[in-house]
């Protein structure tokens, strides 16, 4: 027996539950993993959400789109028992059970081995949002950015995927700049690494012109929407926005003048259908690349019990870093 909060639907609504579950529950896979932690980001917060947020594809349902743990069981000799792994991506939590339980079935060809030096709680410090991060520095670092290119821009970057970004890109040698909605955050940002805060003020304002002067040698955009708009019209030639949320809408009200008359790229990252070979790059750069006394002023313990509420705060934009899961608290 096992304990996972199952979201279960009771006429239209979502519930979540904390419940005991019998190994014969869990979905098919090759591997089952006795999941130590795993993290809440913006889509379990909507799958913790009253209607399941749109992303939950059956019912019952364990939500939580990673974890990090040990191979109980595998039938894929490229994991053994006593293997630790972490996982990311490839729909977990939304169409597939995923980490808010203390046993996952799951594909191997899902699954990462544990990069040495790195242990299960800090991977999951670093978690989904972390590694999405990581895939962007990459990137814009293959676009042509480097250091001596000026002041990099990271929005949304007291949230998960920002607050990583912050840390790797400082760690590196960029100046960053750092946008943040909440004052309060100014000190956590800096002591993360970001050079200077730009209040969100600043870019909230409808696009006027298509171009501004030129700001900004990188971006990484974790908002989206109006702001991404925005941000493309004071990015410098050739400079690179890598795009990785849509917190501020998926609609983009922008011209085609930044891609035309300065080169522009926009970089959608996607951390979901990733190649092994990349996932296990970024897990590497991730152990040499993000200060790992950084790590622990990112996060904020939780329980299974205590996700319901911190979903809810997480739509609200109320969770302030990484909220790591250890399932068996």
């Amino acid at each position: 027996m096992f304990r996972a909060l199952v979201l279960e639907k009771e006429g239209d609504a979502a519930v979540a539950r904390l419940r005991e579950l019998d190994e014969s529950a869990l979905p098919p896979g090759d591997v089952t993993v006795a999941v130590e932690y795993s993290t809440l980001n913006y889509k379990d917060g909507l799958a913790l959400s009253p209607n399941g947020g749109g992303i939950v594809r059956s019912w019952p349902h364990v939500a939580g789109i990673d974890f990090a743990g040990t191979v109980e069981a595998s039938d894929d000799p490229r994991y053994r028992p006593g293997d630790r792994v972490v996982l990311t991506g490839w729909r977990v939590g939304e169409a597939h059970w995923g980490g808010y339980a203390q046993k996952a079935r799951v594909r191997a060809d899902w699954l990462v081995p544990l990069p040495e030096g790195l242990t299960t709680r800090q991977a999951m410090a670093v978690g989904t949002a972390g590694f999405t991060a990581m895939l962007a520095v990459m990137a814009l670092e293959e676009h042509g950015l480097t250091p001596d290119k000026g002041e990099v821009l990271v929005t949304g970057a007291a949230g998960g995927v920002g607050s990583v970004a912050v840390a790797i890109l400082a760690r590196l040698g960029y100046r960053v700049a750092a946008v943040t909605g909440r004052p309060e955050t100014e000190g956590y940002l800096k002591g993360l690494g970001a050079a200077r805060i730009v209040a969100r003020e600043e870019l909230a304002e409808t696009v006027k012109r298509p171009l501004e002067s030129e700001t900004w040698a990188g971006c990484v955009d974790a908002v989206g929407g109006a702001m991404l708009a925005r941000v493309l019209g004071q990015m410098k030639h050739g400079a690179s926005v890598a795009a990785v949320g849509l917190a501020g809408g998926a609609a983009l009200p922008a011209s085609v003048i930044p891609f035309l008359l300065r080169g522009v790229n926009l970089l959608g990252i996607d951390s979901v259908p990733v190649p092994y070979e990349r996932r296990v790059r970024a897990w590497g750069r991730i152990v040499t690349d993000l200060p790992m006394e950084k790590l622990e002023a990112m996060v904020r313990p939780a329980v299974l019990a205590d996700l319901p509420a911190l979903g809810a705060a997480i739509l609200k934009g109320g969770v302030q870093g990484r909220v790591v899961v250890d399932v068996n608290g």
